[in-house]
């Protein structure tokens, strides 16, 4: 996006701090629910789900050095966990597609949202000015020379 045309309602939808923190909640949403299934030990996931914390700097290091979004996301937060027997847990039984798509439709869900509200308010604008307007009379118009 670029800056000086992005709504920075919009803006803050769309960057790695959120992304990061959409992906972490579509892992602890599958954590979870791995972990009710018993797939997944409950009380790790309930570390997990205490513990997973998002550093955007982090995140970007370990990319650097391993040339890959997901892998430096999952080993940023599985060291923010704090405990190595829990956070093998953590990314479970899913592929990088699965979080990043996921957490791609959230995002544009909120997106859509943010979009409807600034339509809705255009509208209220519009109906206001027409009923100020309304009896305003501009005579003819003339559209060509």
């Amino acid at each position: 996006m670029i800056p000086r045309y992005t709504r920075e309602q919009m803006g803050a939808l769309w960057r790695d701090a959120n992304k990061y923190a959409k992906w972490l909640e579509v892992e602890l949403a599958a954590t979870e629910t791995l972990a009710e299934a018993g797939d997944v030990p409950k009380e790790a996931a309930a570390k997990i789900r205490a513990n997973a914390k998002i550093d955007v700097a982090r995140i970007q290091e370990l990319e650097s050095r391993v040339k890959h979004d997901v892998v430096a996301f999952t080993m940023a937060v599985g060291e923010s966990i704090g405990d190595p027997a829990a956070a093998r847990w953590f990314h479970y039984g899913l592929t990088s597609n699965d979080v990043v798509d996921t957490a791609q439709a959230l995002l544009i869900k909120s997106a859509s949202e943010t979009i409807s509200s600034g339509i809705k308010q255009l509208a209220g604008s519009l109906k206001r000015r027409a009923f100020e307007f309304k009896d305003l009379s501009a005579g003819p118009v003339f559209l060509g020379g």
